[in-house]
């Protein structure tokens, strides 16, 4: 089984999502981009996009319109300006 990375999706209001996942994709300021457990620690800015969630077979979206990303040793945290699941 493939070791799996902490992501947490946090806005203003509340946290929309957190667990254990495969990977997650993210729109960045300089591109979009990947981030899988054991990524190497960075932080950037995010700009208007998609953020998509692997999960096993199961993809959440999220539309996301700005905000920071922290990739650590102990996980992944979006702080989103504003965010909403898509269906």
């Amino acid at each position: 089984m493939a070791e799996k990375l902490h992501f947490s999706l946090v806005s203003p209001l509340r946290e929309l999502y957190s667990g254990l996942v495969d990977q997650v994709d993210a729109p960045g300021s300089e591109g979009d981009f990947g981030v899988l457990a054991g990524h190497a620690p960075f932080m950037t800015a995010l700009k208007e996009g998609f953020v998509t969630i692997h999960d096993g077979s199961a993809l959440h979206r999220f539309e996301l319109q700005g905000g920071f990303a922290d990739v650590t040793p102990a996980g992944f945290t979006i702080l989103a300006e504003h965010a909403r699941e898509v269906d």
